[in-house]
């Protein structure tokens, strides 16, 4: 039998039981059918309406079963009702006819049409789009609820991997960026540390293989994996190895440096693919009400990794922590060694690898993006008008932070901070940020995230002057072996700068995240994503390099040796003293041969105040004179004027 109307509407499916049905159709003559107790009518007596019987009640709910099954239960407690309610009417019709008295039989009649009138055909349609209504929206929020949950819960577990990948990406950052410096600066110079800072730019250069990475992989193995995975078994393999002998090349850096940067610049390498692959991911692991979170994950993953491998390792690399807080009979060496931690870090990165690939499954990708085209996408990417704006945001908008972020901290080093107290500094530091980072996100999750961080750019250059200015006023005094020893009471103004600093620089790490997150085309998410990120991250390095050899290039320092005339100097071997380098003791070599010789090193002016006041003026006018205004028209774009014509959604 024809169970009715397939994919039409409430109503169709009542109005097919109740016209077309002719098993269960209501007749015209009911009273006739279905109440054989009533005489047959006739001219002179009213044909009653209409009334539905608990047979005729049964077409009803097997077309609300059809239509929604949930409120079949409560309609059976409606036909239930009517069958007393037909069951009472007969009797009381049957108990007047049985009188043979005209007045009981009009009375009978007359409640029957009452009857039949609460019980029409169109009364009960009424009765079943109104159960209907109400049953369907309890059942859809009973869906939703359900739907809303199993998101959560999948969510929790792709924010806690998405976490997990960013804070391996955070590792080799926080060696090249933070502890490697700090281990070279002893025995190099500001402009030789320049060379090094070249390693880190891989990190910023992405952009050039970011198209390979977004078009070249195995969709059985998935789009992401088949990158996140072999990449970070190199990394784990080239910690492995490199780390046997890289305590041997940090003691002896000078002849060293070149391969000390090579190796390094493989692995900032390998880290920059890896985060193409994790941004890109990030887009469709998560869902699209918690997408805003997957700044969140990007910040705290790599805060994780970056201060665990600058701040913590520093510490307990430093002999006077170590042997300070966590041994009774001092030793000449930290407890943890660089060789030895980044051993360690290769079996994480082994460990979590694997998990990637025995227990992560990844949606497959059937999208067709060749390289060439990605390429050209980029391009059209480049070329929008308000892209190219932005553009020149990223890429000025850090150059005023750079001496501050660079070169301070190892300017104070310089002047006789102690390396442990600059660890225990950036230790405190770490947990401030990481649990400031959620409130970050919050603070940047609405329709102007770029506020947020016009705030935190203001605030960073206050901090830039008080950072140079606490430099500047640094007191010192000669220590027990005739070095420059910092005053501890100093440690706390210089711990609340550096927190300070970082809250502001979170505020705009966070803040640009979200808004590169919201305007990114999903279609080349890796892409686009790690074409904004990589102009934002190389505005930030590219200036490094210039800076610290500027801080050598703006310096003036002699080397004033007592009872030593200009004679003897002109009459030394060139071979033992060279008269440039006996006079200028700006680099770490000068400074040694004039402490050879018994001098002291007489400093005119320093380069690291010169840069400092020229990145600062810098900085207070490209925000007001063109930062500001950019970035607030750019935020208020529909994100149409984001998209390529080939890609508008």
């Amino acid at each position: 039998m024809d169970r009715g109307p397939k994919n039409s509407s409430l109503d169709e499916k009542i109005d097919f039981y109740f016209e077309n049905d002719n098993e269960y159709k209501p007749q015209n003559n009911a009273i006739n059918k279905r109440s054989p107790l009533l005489p047959l009518s006739t001219n002179n007596s009213p044909t009653p309406a209409p009334i539905i019987s608990s047979f005729d009640l049964k077409s009803v709910s097997t077309a609300i079963t059809v239509t929604s099954p949930q409120i079949q239960n409560s309609f059976n407690i409606d036909m239930a009702n009517t069958n007393n309610n037909n069951n009472n009417s007969s009797i009381e019709t049957a108990t007047g006819f049985s009188k043979g008295s005209d007045k009981t039989r009009s009375t009978s009649v007359s409640k029957a049409s009452s009857f039949s009138k609460d019980l029409s055909v169109d009364s009960i349609k009424k009765k079943v789009k109104s159960n209907f209504d109400s049953y369907s929206e309890k059942s859809k929020k009973s869906q939703n609820k359900h739907l809303d949950t199993s998101k959560k819960q999948d969510d929790f577990w792709n924010v806690v991997l998405l976490i997990a990948l960013y804070w391996l990406q955070g590792i080799p950052l926080g060696l090249s960026s933070g502890s490697i410096p700090f281990l070279l600066k002893e025995k190099m110079s500001f402009s030789q540390l320049g060379l090094f800072s070249l390693a880190s730019y891989p990190y910023s250069l992405k952009l050039f293989w970011s198209p390979i990475v977004d078009s070249i992989f195995s969709n059985r193995f998935g789009r992401r994996k088949s990158w996140i995975v072999p990449v970070q078994f190199a990394i784990a393999a080239i910690f492995w190895f490199f780390g046997k002998h890289v305590d041997d090349l940090i003691k002896n850096p000078g002849p060293n440096i070149t391969t000390i940067s090579l190796i390094f610049f493989v692995i900032v390498l390998l880290s920059a693919t890896q985060d193409i692959a994790v941004d890109g991911w990030a887009l469709t692991l998560l869902s699209k009400e918690n997408l805003a979170y997957a700044s969140t994950c990007q910040t705290i993953g790599l805060n994780c990794g970056y201060f665990l491998s600058f701040t913590v390792f520093l510490a307990f690399n430093t002999v006077d922590f170590s042997n300070k807080y966590f041994r009774t009979v001092p030793l000449d060496y930290g407890l943890v060694q660089l060789g030895q931690y980044m051993r360690w870090w290769a079996v994480i990165y082994a460990i979590i690898t694997l998990y990637l690939v025995l227990r992560v499954k990844e949606k497959k990708f059937y999208e067709n993006i060749g390289i060439v085209s990605t390429y050209k996408t980029i391009y059209q990417i480049c070329r929008l008008p308000d892209m190219i704006k932005f553009i020149f945001v990223l890429m000025f908008a850090k150059f005023g932070f750079v001496p501050n972020d660079s070169a301070m901290q190892l300017k104070l080093l310089e002047k006789g901070f102690k390396k442990e107290d600059m660890a225990l500094a950036i230790l405190i530091d770490f947990p401030v940020q990481i649990t400031f980072g959620y409130y970050a996100a919050r603070w940047t999750q609405t329709r102007t995230p770029m506020r947020p961080w016009r705030i935190a750019f203001i605030c960073r250059i206050l901090f830039c002057v008080i950072g140079t200015l606490a430099v500047y006023n640094f007191p010192t005094m000669l220590g027990e072996d005739g070095k420059q020893v910092g005053s501890g009471n100093y440690f706390y103004f210089i711990l609340l700068v550096k927190v300070a600093n970082s809250m502001a620089s979170t505020v705009m790490f966070v803040g640009l995240s979200a808004f590169v997150t919201r305007i990114s085309d999903p279609i080349i998410g890796g892409t686009y994503m790690t074409l904004l990120n990589t102009l934002s991250n190389f505005g930030g390095t590219w200036p490094v390099y210039f800076v610290l050899e500027s801080v050598d290039y703006f310096s003036n320092a002699t080397c004033s040796v007592p009872k030593v005339s200009s004679d003897i100097i002109k009459n030394s071997a060139s071979s033992i003293l060279d008269k440039k380098v006996f006079f200028s003791c700006v680099s770490e070599s000068g400074k040694e041969m004039c402490q050879s010789l018994g001098g002291s090193c007489i400093v005119k002016y320093d380069g690291f105040y010169v840069i400092s006041a020229i990145c600062i003026f810098f900085a207070v006018a490209n925000f007001y004179l063109f930062t500001k205004p950019t970035i607030t028209r750019l935020e208020r774009l529909p994100l149409k004027a984001w998209r390529i014509q080939t890609n508008i959604n």
